[in-house]
């Protein structure tokens, strides 16, 4: 697997100097070639989103798939991973704590309100407001007057200066905040969306390079219809006209369209064809390092796994899984075992991190820890792993239940869910009882997004309800440094409470693999694995 590595922007604050991303242009990414047109639709593969499509409240792939095509934030990332301005004019600051935004002039969202400075600040303090119980809450969390315990309606950190700008207070400087701002979470809303924000999340209005066609183009569990919003101004100009994104069952059914001609593009290949896909397709494939880790995660809340003895027992079974085997057999060259938590694309990373030794397999020591825990109270009942079966997940979750069968002398099984989003409800409705499948694509190229949002305590997506203060602090301190080396190594000496604790397993990470039809070219996947669709040409 060839890793690129992705570089955080560097940013080393002067005591007088300033931070300004402005300016920014991407080219010409609308062009058609000759062999293009300029109407034709892309067919993509995708899944049912969890919740209905308000930007605070998804934060999953399938509906952030979505999201990312009819929303313009302030910033987007391209293909490297490098930040680019969309409706952001400018981002400045001085100390990294207080941010002035300006907005480009004359954008509008498809419904022809204009996007303004409140669009932004109306959008985040809802996001940020406890009674509002977002699930990307956390996201706000620096800004000032964030609070877990006493809601905030209006946050006292962000504040309209006119129509085109705001301000920004941290609660400390943090010098990557800017770097954070083409997440989802960040995304405007239109005014018109607060009359019946349930009824907008089932049918958006966005301000970015796609916008849902017409009234009942979310066919639930079927796919979603998007067509070019012809207001949006910004960098991404769509090649092509518009995209349609499947919600399949299942890999093995999306390949097969693909293979048929009856898909454009997928960005995921079923375990059946990962060893043959590439000689298939040809230079119409794809198998790249992407910002891609995956895990399970075992909440403390289950029996047994509390404490010293879940202490031990976590470290057994991490310790019983041989990764490696499992990378060759199973994906074949598409994942690389895990040495830490987030991913060698991201600058910082390290397999040098004191404690990761656990994740090494070692079925002798792993018999042993399993014993001193047994030993403070014997082992009962069967170990499962949730997961989605429509995801390609089985094979991967059956080979690491068979091993800790093998290695642990435990009864272990997997637990399907038929669908992403009943798995993903029973997650976050704390009603699944096992442990179950956790991974994390990217959302901004940082050690930090990797660590905050899933083990922060009270984090939007931290399933597994891990705390841990000295964590926290070791976080926080990370993002107060100004100069990046500092900052990563606060973030790998937070890995190293990870590694004793374990809230999740490390497992691999994973490339992304792809292929397209011969029907459309100019087809690019970002680093974070998702095709840059804007892009993508379509002969009629």
């Amino acid at each position: 697997m060839k890793i690129k590595r992705i570089g955080v922007v560097a940013i080393a604050l002067a005591a007088a100097g300033a931070l300004t991303l402005s300016g920014c242009t991407s080219g010409d990414t609308g062009a058609t070639d000759e062999s293009g047109s300029s109407t034709a639709i892309i067919t993509t593969n995708g899944n049912e989103p969890q919740n209905p499509l308000i930007p605070t409240n998804t934060n999953e792939v399938g509906g952030g798939k979505i999201l990312d095509s009819i929303f313009a934030g302030l910033i987007f990332y391209d293909a490297d991973g490098a930040p680019v301005n969309d409706m952001a004019e400018s981002i400045e600051t001085e100390d990294a704590q207080h941010y002035t935004i300006k907005i480009k002039a004359d954008q509008t969202f498809s419904n022809g309100e204009p996007v303004t400075a409140n669009s932004f600040v109306d959008a985040w303090n809802y996001g940020a407001a406890l009674d509002n119980a977002q699930l990307s809450s956390y996201f706000f969390e620096s800004i000032e007057g964030f609070s877990y315990d006493v809601n905030v309606p209006e946050l006292p950190g962000l504040v309209v200066v006119d129509d085109l700008t705001f301000e920004v207070t941290l609660s400390q400087p943090e010098s990557d905040f800017p770097l954070r701002l083409g997440y989802s979470a960040f995304f405007p809303l239109p005014e018109s969306a607060w009359e019946d924000i349930e009824a907008f999340g089932e049918n958006p209005i966005g301000n970015g390079p796609y916008m849902l066609d017409g009234e009942g183009a979310w066919k639930h569990n079927e796919k979603i219809d998007l067509v070019v919003n012809p207001d949006y101004q910004g960098p991404r100009q769509p090649a092509n006209g518009g995209l349609d994104i499947i919600f399949y069952a299942t890999q093995d059914a999306s390949y097969a369209d693909l293979q048929g001609g009856n898909v454009d593009v997928v960005d995921q290949i079923p375990p059946s064809a990962l060893g043959t896909y590439e000689d298939e397709f040809g230079d119409r494939s794809v198998n790249q390092a992407a910002a891609i880790f995956q895990s399970f995660t075992i909440p403390a809340r289950l029996p047994h796994f509390s404490g010293e003895e879940g202490e031990l027992r976590r470290a057994a079974i991490s310790k019983a899984i041989n990764r490696e085997e499992i990378s060759d057999v199973i994906f074949e060259g598409a994942a690389s075992a895990a040495h830490d938590f987030t991913s060698p694309v991201i600058d910082g990373y390290s397999e040098e991190i004191p404690g990761a030794d656990v994740l090494e397999f070692d079925a002798d020591a792993a018999k042993d820890l399993w014993a001193e825990a047994d030993a403070i109270s014997p082992w009962t009942g069967t170990f499962q792993i949730g997961y989605n079966a429509d995801g390609g997940h089985q094979a991967w979750v059956d080979a690491v239940a068979n091993q800790l069968k093998n290695n642990l002398g435990i009864e272990a099984s997997g637990n399907p869910f038929p669908t992403f989003a009943e798995f993903r409800t029973s997650v976050t409705d704390r009603a699944i009882q096992t442990a179950f499948r956790t991974g994390w694509q990217a959302d901004y190229p940082s050690l930090f997004n990797f660590l905050g949002p899933i083990y922060g305590t009270d984090a939007g997506s931290n399933d597994g309800d891990y705390s841990n203060p000295e964590f926290d602090t070791l976080l926080t301190e990370g993002l107060a440094e100004t100069e990046l080396d500092a900052a990563n190594a606060k973030f790998q000496q937070a890995q190293e409470i990870l590694f004793k604790d374990l809230p999740a397993i490390p497992l691999w990470y994973r490339t992304v693999n792809g292929a397209w039809s011969e029907q459309v070219e100019n087809v690019q996947y970002g680093w974070n694995s998702v095709p840059l669709y804007y892009q993508i040409t379509k002969s009629e």
